[in-house]
């Protein structure tokens, strides 16, 4: 019983480390920082949301979830169409914010 039970609290945390705590989508039609400000408000009213990084120049939207919180595929498509843009990709990433943070301010050097 007590290896059951060990092996079962493995796959748990081994299922909740597989999860994404970051998020980067494609989205068309943002051209300037009224843009971004409509991406972020809209994305922010998720609960699960703790950050987001939107790069023009990539059309990407990054956003870093709270610990091991997703957001599903149909709520990132309403949040990016409220905001009036098309969500044309998701992937979902380990990759730290910092990292995105980085790349976008070497871009736009």
């Amino acid at each position: 019983m007590k290896r059951f039970l060990c092996l079962s609290a493995v796959l748990v945390l081994a299922s909740f480390a597989a999860r994404a705590t970051t998020i980067e989508m494609k989205v068309y039609g943002m051209v300037c920082g009224f843009c971004v400000q409509g991406i972020e408000a809209s994305l922010r009213k998720n609960p699960a949301v703790v950050d987001v990084v939107v790069s023009l120049e990539d059309k990407l939207v990054i956003v870093e979830t709270r610990g091991t919180e997703d957001i599903d595929d149909a709520a990132l498509r309403k949040a990016i169409a409220d905001a009036g843009y098309d969500l044309k990709a998701v992937v979902r990433t380990q990759r730290p914010m910092a990292d995105y943070r980085a790349a976008i301010e070497r871009a736009e050097k």
